[in-house]
């Protein structure tokens, strides 16, 4: 009886998860996804796609990118993400803008040095010509 009670409220909790995002909620979410992944992977042409044109990109240390010094730290390895997990998430959409707030735990590889990094992170989406597009980032450091 446990066994089926304990199923049963699994089955509940993971239907009323999957079905709590909206459509535009999950657009967001795998834009988020994109987003990472190009940053692991370093393809510029992703990242490039992925981030507005009026990009501002703000980092934890105070130093504030355009989407060409974003896209061009990651791509070049100056910025290297070997790992990227995100915990936390939440995500709130009004219209065309997305707000997303996530911790992230990072294992990197800057210039060749290894190390790690714990952030929360606030990101702002903008739906443009039906694409979800990074348009501000700020990050700051967990203790």
């Amino acid at each position: 009886m446990k066994k089926i009670l304990h199923l049963l409220i699994v089955f509940t909790f993971s239907i009323t998860v999957l079905s709590a995002q909206t459509k535009a909620e999950k657009a967001v979410t795998a834009a988020v996804e994109t987003l990472r992944q190009a940053m692991i992977s370093g393809d510029r042409a992703a990242l490039s796609n992925i981030a507005a044109e009026a990009l501002s990109y703000g980092h934890s240390s105070g130093l504030l990118e355009d989407k060409a010094k974003f896209v061009e730290a990651i791509a070049s390895g100056k910025s290297d993400f070997v790992k990227i997990d995100l915990t936390e998430q939440t995500i709130r959409v009004v219209r065309k803008t997305a707000i997303v707030r996530h911790n992230l735990f990072a294992e990197t590889n800057n210039s060749g040095t290894p190390g790690t990094i714990k952030l929360h992170i606030m990101t702002i989406w903008q739906k443009q010509s039906g694409q979800w597009k990074l348009l501000a980032r700020q990050a700051v450091k967990l203790p």
